[in-house]
């Protein structure tokens, strides 16, 4: 069988796209799109992703309203957190450490769901 091999963009709905992209930008990192066809986009550092569909009254996206939300791989959590912290952005932490890894919560300026992720375990071994 054929597969895709990775994700090639995330595309979603916000009331205000310019600030949205540069917010992105500016506290996460995300490049904004390009704005012609010699400029590459943004570019991650292989890993690993889930993709899963979760029940529609999932509290993983917070309000109703919402209805999707990214997990991002950092290599630090300790020192994202902190660089957002200190930019007054809310960033929650699971005091949990999962087999796979550390996590953190917070919101987009339009409430969309983000979720950090410093990956351990098997999901450090790279692919099978």
């Amino acid at each position: 069988m054929e597969r895709v091999t990775g994700i090639g963009g995330v595309f979603f709905r916000a009331e205000d796209p310019s600030k949205l992209t540069a917010w992105y930008a500016e506290h996460l990192g995300v490049d904004p799109p390009p704005l012609s066809y010699e400029t590459s986009p943004w570019w991650q550092q292989p890993g690993p992703t889930v993709f899963a569909a979760m029940p529609a009254d999932s509290e993983h996206f917070g309000a109703a309203a919402n209805s999707w939300s990214i997990n991002f791989r950092v290599v630090d959590l300790d020192a994202m957190v902190r660089q957002l912290r200190e930019a007054g952005i809310e960033v929650d932490v699971d005091t949990e450490e999962y087999p796979n890894g550390r996590f953190a919560g917070l919101r987009d300026p339009e409430g969309n769901g983000i979720q950090l992720w410093q990956p351990a375990g098997a999901d450090l071994r790279g692919s099978p």
